[in-house]
């Protein structure tokens, strides 16, 4: 597996394994006839939050098999990142890598100064990766329904005065 950043060739690779990778999600709500992670990354690559360095894929040869994006949020004053989404095609899921672009984005994440990585996710999957529930920080969601999932990742260049809420970039809010 080789890990790298996306290019625009990837586009429909990445819409697709997004697709197939949140379909059972939304399998039982029948209000929802296509998932909106695809068009979320969509919307997010025209968006001024839009970091291209830290849009990542995994590939297996020559194909895509998972995509990862880190896009500019904030917590009052302070830039920070949020992850999302994270999706890997079905037939690769844990084979180890979502694991592989986790720590791979947090990685490059380090190596910008980056201070802090925040999410709304699963707290069982993403606690192996270092993240903690927010509150444990100071940092809480600016949508209180997201309280139970939200987490942050301090980088080394966390500073403990970055507190507050943290506000995901536009599009995440259309969802």
């Amino acid at each position: 597996m080789l890990i790298r950043r996306e290019t625009p060739a990837d586009a429909a690779a990445i819409a697709a394994i997004h697709r197939a990778a949140f379909a059972a999600h939304y399998a039982e709500d029948p209000a929802v006839t296509e998932p909106p992670e695809p068009a979320l990354v969509e919307a997010l690559r025209t968006d001024e939050s839009w970091m291209p360095t830290l849009s990542l894929v995994a590939l297996e040869y020559d194909t895509v098999i998972g995509h990862l994006c880190l896009t500019r949020a904030g917590i009052g004053p302070f830039p920070v990142l949020a992850l999302g989404p994270l999706g890997v095609q079905p037939d690769h899921q844990k084979s180890g890598v979502g694991s592989a672009l986790t720590h791979a984005a947090l990685g490059a994440a380090d190596a910008l100064d980056e201070s802090v990585v925040g999410l709304v996710g699963d707290p069982d999957y993403y606690a192996r990766f270092g993240f903690v529930p927010g509150a444990r920080l100071g940092i809480v969601p600016d949508e209180p329904d997201w309280a139970a999932h939200f987490q942050v990742r301090a980088l080394t260049a966390y500073d403990p005065a970055v507190t507050g809420e943290f506000r995901y970039p536009g599009p995440f809010y259309d969802l």
